[in-house]
């Protein structure tokens, strides 16, 4: 559970420092990034001299909270009831 609160704050942390990047470069790239994801991925990748970092941070966030879900228990395989 704390590996997902953490993951969650690292992409939270890490979404917000794309977004400000965004709005850095321009109104529109910021409205855009923050009304549809998409446009954040495509300023990412027009802009990944600038991006790369927080956008890696980003799926770093990603990564720790799928290890919190995966350390959850049970977790494990689900079995038909009466067998």
């Amino acid at each position: 559970m704390i590996l997902m609160v953490v993951g969650g704050l690292i992409c939270f942390g890490a979404g917000l420092w794309l977004l400000v990047l965004a709005f850095q470069e321009s109104i529109w790239w910021g409205l855009g990034s923050l009304l549809l994801s998409p446009v954040m991925l495509v300023y990412v990748i027009l802009h990944w001299s600038e991006a790369k970092v927080p956008f890696l941070i980003n799926l770093g966030g990603i990564a720790v909270a799928i290890v919190g879900v995966m350390m959850m228990p049970g977790q494990g395989p689900v079995s038909a009831p009466g067998s």
